[in-house]
């Protein structure tokens, strides 16, 4: 993945969400602006096209970026799903995964804390933190796709799917 520091180029801060536009455009992602308090962008990902929706806070200083794979989980399996999501939920470092009730939409959500010395200052972000909060969503989604895969189509257990897809490859072939 080509990034902003690949391309010698370092946009000074900005508010939130114009940069989060300034980042996706720089990488080419198509984007739709809702306001100056949110963005939905589609990235490419290495299993599939992830719908990446951002939305700033400014009363509570927060930028929240949610991920969605376009995963909705049948009625059926959605047991095995909870039981899923806790097993990934416990390996994260950053933001979680989680699934809405009301349709069985699939989604990983962080949000991060932005603030300045000042409190009349504006908040901005930086093109590096703009490349690591989309880059981190992407990453986690990317890694786990294959678990919810193994549940969802192969039958294997929460436990087996994580066994299975996050088998680390040692030595060289």
């Amino acid at each position: 993945m080509t990034t902003a520091i690949d391309l010698g180029f370092t946009a000074p801060p900005a508010a939130p969400i114009d940069m989060l536009e300034h980042y996706f455009n720089l990488h080419g992602h198509s984007f739709e602006r809702t306001g100056d308090e949110e963005i939905t962008a589609t990235v490419a990902g290495e299993w599939t096209t992830y719908e990446l929706r951002a939305l700033w806070r400014e009363e509570e200083r927060v930028l929240q970026l949610i991920a969605l794979p376009d995963v909705k989980v049948p009625d059926a399996k959605r047991a095995a799903i909870y039981e899923t999501l806790g097993l990934i939920n416990e390996q994260l470092w950053l933001g979680h995964f989680e699934m809405w009730s009301a349709d069985g939409a699939l989604l990983f959500r962080h949000a991060t804390l932005l603030d300045s010395q000042d409190e009349d200052e504006d908040i901005d972000l930086t093109i590096g933190q703009a490349e690591m909060l989309v880059e981190a969503a992407i990453d986690e989604c990317d890694r786990y796709h294959p678990v919810f895969q193994f549940v969802l189509w192969a039958g294997k257990s929460p436990a087996d799917a994580m066994a299975a897809a996050l088998l680390d490859t040692v030595g060289e072939a």
